[in-house]
């Protein structure tokens, strides 16, 4: 995994326009010696063909396919503009990522940075960044925005017999994960924990956590704790303020009597709830018999790197239908279709199937688009 460095960051960058910007950053790229001078050219090239903006005052100018030759060593060039750069469309970028790369390993370096850079807050924080240690922090992801939890943190149908058991379980997922250590899991289990209702408990703890994190076990069969039914446990780690957003939509399923949408849920479901994202589900689980569904493999040689991904996306945003996209040669996570971002955050390699929801009245049609849009490669065939 990319991991930017004090050396990568230039602060307080103004240049007049995007061009300028660009011709900036393939200088710096040209002097650590990560491509040869004419790359300039082909990052100037990619940007009048496609806009390389990708969201909350982000943008990641790179060269074109047919420049790849110049570029010697895969590295980034991270700039920094407090005052913000125009990108064209009415966007204005603060922080603009070069990319130098020399095949489709650029798909991992954008997947990381964009997951980080989808956080709510993360653009204002760049925008008003005094040090290159607050913008490496930021792009590296140890600043936390948003609390874990995901599949890795769901353990369904747990052979407890007493909330002892749970309790560890619970603290298990999160020290495994890298949320917390050993004394976390120690405290979990000697903690009384809450009953949120209808079998439902929570539990919590700030002991020893590295990044605040959330999980989820329930009971194979149902045990008791103070003479109360225990069907499920939730656990969070806590540091940060990250977990607020978890908790509110416990308290609102909770407020609102809905405990057995958690109850009943299956991982992907689980998921769903606490991030609004759709669920990991596969094509042949609950969300595609929703509605529309049709899986389609990328046949872009270097997968869906900004270009092939704005045109897909674009081609998305034809239509009033709500449509998820997930990456089945990936985590299978189905995310928004049309977000550039969500979409090149799935790290579509070529060859990769793609698994394409679609729910509303121009669902099938979207769907119908989308095939013959991939089949036609995207503007790159």
């Amino acid at each position: 995994m990319l991991q930017l460095s004090l050396k990568d960051i230039r602060l307080e960058q103004t240049p007049s326009n995007k061009q300028e910007a660009i011709r900036s950053i393939a200088a710096d790229l040209t002097e650590k010696k990560l491509v040869k001078s004419g790359y300039v050219q082909g990052m100037l090239n990619r940007e009048a063909q496609n806009s390389t903006f990708l969201g909350n005052g982000i943008a990641i100018p790179h060269g074109t396919i047919d420049t790849r030759d110049l570029v010697q060593e895969t590295g980034v060039a991270v700039h920094h503009f407090p005052h913000g750069v125009g990108w064209g469309d009415g966007n204005t970028v603060y922080v603009a990522i070069g990319i130098a790369a020399k095949s489709d390993e650029h798909l991992g370096i954008l997947k990381q940075l964009t997951k980080v850079l989808s956080a709510d807050g993360v653009e204002e924080r760049l925008k008003q960044a005094k040090q290159a240690s607050e913008i490496v922090a930021l792009l590296n992801g140890d600043v936390q925005f948003e609390a874990e939890f995901d599949a890795s943190l769901i353990q369904l149908h747990f052979p407890a017999s007493d909330m002892v058991q749970m309790s560890a379980v619970a603290g298990g997922l999160l020290k495994n994960t890298g949320c917390a250590d050993s004394e976390f899991v120690a405290e979990l289990v000697t903690k009384q924990p809450t009953h949120l209702g209808k079998g439902l408990w929570l539990v919590s703890s700030d002991k020893q956590v590295k990044r605040s994190g959330m999980s989820f076990v329930s009971t194979a069969n149902d045990c008791e704790y103070q003479g109360i039914t225990v069907k499920a446990l939730i656990a969070i780690a806590a540091c940060n303020a990250a977990h607020r957003g978890l908790l509110d939509k416990l308290s609102q399923l909770v407020f609102a009597q809905q405990q057995e949408k958690l109850l009943q849920a299956d991982a992907g479901q689980l998921v769903a709830l606490f991030t609004q994202e759709s669920s990991s589900e596969t094509p042949t689980q609950s969300e595609a018999n929703r509605g529309e569904s049709a899986i389609f493999k990328i046949t872009n040689s270097h997968g869906l790197h900004a270009r092939p991904g704005a045109m897909l996306v674009a081609e998305a945003k034809k239509f009033e239908s709500n449509i998820k996209v997930s990456n089945l040669d990936g985590d299978g996570k189905s995310v928004n279709a049309k977000s550039l971002m969500k979409v090149i955050a799935l790290g579509v390699k070529h060859g990769h199937q793609l698994q394409f929801t679609a729910e509303g009245p121009d669902a099938a049609q979207a769907l119908e688009s989308i095939g013959l849009a991939i089949k036609s490669g995207l503007g790159e065939h």
